[in-house]
């Protein structure tokens, strides 16, 4: 499943596996839906057509959205916090890298045109920008929360839009997202770490790779930031997608991840990915933090960072990020 931009629309295909026949069919599905005549000025939300395909042991959806870009205007139940960078957020974040420019709030880079953020790698560099949102209790005032800065938030969802240069190389660009607990009063130390990333094994998969940074009964072993030596790993899954493929770069992906933690005496945690909506990860029955109780989840970082440099200068961009306690998904 991909978007596919035409004008202020965008065409989400679906095709059944066998599919890559011909670029003809995608013509056919464009023309099946304007025939429906549908008024994209007054669309909220989205109209879908099924189409009889003229290629043999073929079948298709092609779904016909109107972008939203103010989506933040209209916030849903649950949401802690949410950036369509039509309004500009970014002193709200409690840490915003611009890598001397070339992370920056742009007008055309976000979905459909709009405006949305950029990150230019050089080549050779390792990092390129990064945000930083904190949330619900935490242990320092240095993490400034979007929200009353009380509640210990234990099952967290984050969504964002991701995009990458036609010709780009490299995989994922390794890191992409995290949620995380910050727990103490001196330290950057972490209960908690979710990573939504790539690797170097399947550069073309985005994977979860949660880890702990409490032992098994939930005391905290960790004593600064991403603390290496100290972390429990609890497991990589990747996605079935290769989103990171040749074939798919240039096209918007809507990634959400879903982070909870664990009852105090139960490995009832978990992690898991979907990819435009799509379940494509997920690992179960984790004790994530043991019995620590004192923080929850209280930040998602949105980062480029790649491990040992970019191949080549290039750039990728993010769009309509939300955080929430309830599943957000891409409409």
């Amino acid at each position: 499943m991909s978007y596919k931009q035409f004008g202020n629309v965008f065409i989400l295909l679906s095709f059944h596996p066998v599919q890559m026949i011909a670029t003809g069919m995608l013509a056919f599905l464009v023309a099946t839906l304007w025939a429906t005549s549908v008024d994209t000025a007054a669309l909220a939300g989205s109209v879908g057509a099924e189409a009889e395909s003229p290629f043999p042991a073929v079948t298709a959806t092609a779904w016909l959205r109107a972008t939203d870009h103010a989506e933040c205007a209209k916030p849903k139940a649950g949401w802690i916090w949410c950036d369509d960078f039509e309004t500009d957020r970014l002193k709200q974040y409690f840490e915003y890298s611009k890598a001397r420019g070339r992370f920056a709030r742009a007008e055309g880079a976000g979905v459909d045109g709009s405006f949305g953020m950029r990150a230019q790698f050089l080549k050779g560099e390792i990092g390129a920008g990064f945000l930083h949102v904190a949330f619900g209790k935490t242990p320092q005032t240095y993490f400034r929360q979007v929200d009353a800065g009380t509640s210990n938030y234990r099952d967290i969802y984050w969504r964002v839009f991701v995009r990458y240069d036609s010709g780009w190389v490299g995989g994922g660009g390794h890191k992409m997202s995290r949620a995380t607990s910050f727990v103490s009063e001196s330290s950057w130390a972490q209960a908690m770490i979710a990573h939504v990333w790539s690797g170097k094994a399947r550069i073309n998969y985005l994977a979860i790779d949660p880890a702990s940074g409490t032992d098994l009964a939930g005391v905290v072993r960790t004593k600064t930031y991403n603390d290496g030596r100290k972390l429990r790993w609890l497991g990589s899954r990747a996605s079935i997608t290769p989103i990171f493929h040749p074939s798919r770069i240039g096209l918007w992906h809507c990634v959400e991840a879903h982070a909870r933690l664990n009852d105090p005496g139960a490995a009832n945690g978990l992690v898991e990915l979907w990819i435009d909506d799509r379940p494509e990860a997920q690992n179960r029955n984790l004790n994530f933090v043991g019995a620590f109780t004192q923080y929850g989840i209280n930040a998602i970082f949105l980062e480029n960072y790649w491990n040992g440099g970019a191949p080549q200068t290039q750039s990728r961009y993010f769009d309509r990020f939300i955080v929430s306690t309830k599943r957000i998904g891409c409409q």
